[in-house]
């Protein structure tokens, strides 16, 4: 059993920053696939970022390419989310993920079995 605890969200004017990060616990973390998702009101959840077990490999949706950065730390079994420039339309709920069935990357449009809390950001303009 995999839990996670996503912490570090908060109210930011645009084009400011901010850092989440996401606890795991259970398994053994460097060995899956972690990822950050999002959920604006009235919207669907929708994929932001990926990284591999290892942390050699990342994806990002376009949306965030450029600005979100996605990192890892298997010592501390943390995964992070740095946003800059952040606009008023990441405002969201953002939740982390992981797949402990493999290493590789979660898809974009995967079902990672576990997932946590949510952590609210909300950017003012």
């Amino acid at each position: 059993q995999v839990q996670l605890v996503e912490s570090g969200g908060g109210l930011v004017q645009a084009g400011g920053s901010l850092r989440l990060s996401c606890a795991a616990s259970g398994g053994t973390f460097r060995r899956y696939a972690m990822g950050w998702f999002r959920q604006a009101p009235g919207k669907d959840r929708e994929f932001v970022a990926a990284i591999s077990g290892s942390g050699d490999s990342t994806y990002y949706a376009d949306s965030v390419k450029g600005r979100f950065t996605i990192s890892r730390d298997n010592v501390k079994n943390t995964v992070y989310l740095q946003m800059n420039s952040l606009k008023p339309e990441d405002t969201a709920v953002y939740y982390c993920a992981a797949d402990p069935s493999t290493g590789r990357l979660i898809a974009p449009k995967g079902e990672p079995p576990y997932w946590g809390q949510g952590t609210q950001v909300t950017v003012s303009s």
